[in-house]
């Protein structure tokens, strides 16, 4: 590959053939500092995973105090560099202001503005590649400060270099990536509603504490509801077993319940050569399952991986089929309500260690309707969990579409 080659991208729009040019950040920019005295503008901080956020709204509250005389006013268009070190960001992320005419942000943040040789939007994606994470690294002394910031200041900031094409070709390449992340907001929104509805709906489809019907009802249903425990309809399961094809070794999460190991952790494992020795817990699909020292984070869920082993301080029950349907239950339990019934029944004298036990959680009482009722509502939550499983679907591979184009359009 010659020079001229390698200063060009893998994947690019057609017309464009000149090889990008190598640039210092301070040739393309210039610096933006200090404010008008206004203190009444919104009030912003940026976060590598979700970029600005309005203090208000992720602190509760306006964190500046008296700093913020000192903060930067940052006009629409322009850019901050928070050179913080966080696990998404090693090296400090860039951000342009695009949803504020007009804003205060940290005077710790290195702000500028480009000139007439770089778009913002463009510039914005080139950090999003980590492309430039390799001059940054170079420039970090001694990690981060007792502020968390890394040690890398304006000037050695703004001349570290990159590859840039025209204008033009950032112009192609910044629209086609911001009309990518338009596309991934307005399915995070989708999946947010439905996240919301499900939630809402548990909480109507189900009887509140006490009463002995729901404030939504399928047609045809009239009958009250029979109060039960959860030890009628459920029995726990206590065997274990080395894990082995036929039983994987899981994980169990609050935002996934049962799902694989990483790749890295089952690399891990042939490595040190113990998976066949260690005894695991054994559960099986549509089990109900959850975290007796995170349960007040949410950490229960029906079983909808299927046949596997994980370690034993999960709890795991049999949905006795004859006399209930596991999606009924596995919708019960994922209540609010019920979560927050259940913590009355937390044993431990460590806060961070309390947890319901299994013969606590066997006696905690559930409404049960009969059995045709139960299915359809079942069926209902069936449903709208694949609606969100498809939207998911459609974010991820969204997610990998610009990750992949971040990589190939850029040098």
């Amino acid at each position: 590959m010659t020079e001229e080659q390698a200063r060009v991208p893998k994947l690019r729009f057609p017309s464009f053939t000149d090889a990008w040019e190598q640039r210092k950040l301070s040739e393309v920019s210039e610096r933006v500092r200090g404010n008008d005295g206004r203190m009444d503008l919104p009030t912003l901080t940026i976060s590598a995973g979700s970029g600005w956020l309005d203090q208000c709204e992720r602190f509760s509250g306006n964190i500046a105090g008296k700093e913020q005389k000192k903060y930067t006013l940052l006009k629409k268009g322009q850019l901050s560099y928070n050179h913080g070190n966080s696990k998404l960001a090693k090296f400090g992320a860039v951000f342009e202001l695009r949803t504020y005419e007009e804003a205060l942000v940290p005077h710790v943040y290195h702000s500028f503005q480009t000139n007439e040789l770089a778009i913002a939007d463009f510039i914005e994606y080139l950090f999003d590649t980590k492309r430039p994470d390799k001059e940054l690294g170079k420039l970090v002394s001694s990690g981060a400060r007792m502020d968390g910031l890394l040690n890398i200041n304006f000037d050695d900031f703004t001349g570290i270099k990159f590859l840039l094409p025209s204008v033009e070709e950032q112009k192609k390449i910044a629209r086609l990536l911001r009309d990518v992340d338009d596309l991934i907001a307005v399915h995070r929104r989708k999946l947010s509603h439905l996240d919301l509805l499900k939630k809402g709906l548990l909480q109507e489809m189900f009887p509140k504490q006490g009463e002995a019907y729901p404030e939504i009802r399928f047609p045809g249903f009239t009958d009250d509801w029979e109060q039960r425990k959860l030890g009628d309809l459920l029995e726990e399961r206590n065997s274990q077993r080395s894990q082995s094809n036929s039983y994987p070794l899981v994980s169990f999460t609050v935002e996934n319940g049962v799902t694989p190991k990483t790749d890295r952790y089952q690399r891990e494992q042939l490595v040190r050569g113990d998976k066949a020795a260690k005894k695991y817990k054994v559960t099986y699909l549509d089990d109900i399952v959850y975290n007796p020292a995170n349960l007040k984070f949410g950490a229960i869920s029906r079983n909808a991986y299927g046949r596997a082993v994980f370690s034993p301080i999960y709890v795991t029950f049999r949905v006795k089929d004859k006399q209930t349907v596991p999606r009924f239950i596995e919708g019960y339990v994922k209540r609010d309500d019920f979560i927050k019934y259940s913590l009355r029944f937390q044993q431990g004298t460590v806060y961070e260690r309390q947890s319901v036990s299994p013969d606590s959680f066997l006696g905690l009482p559930i409404p049960l309707p009969s059995i045709d009722e139960q299915r359809q509502i079942g069926a209902f939550f069936a449903s709208l969990d694949d609606l969100i499983a498809l939207h998911q679907r459609k974010l991820t591979h969204l997610q990998q579409q610009k990750k992949a184009l971040l990589q190939q359009m850029f040098v």
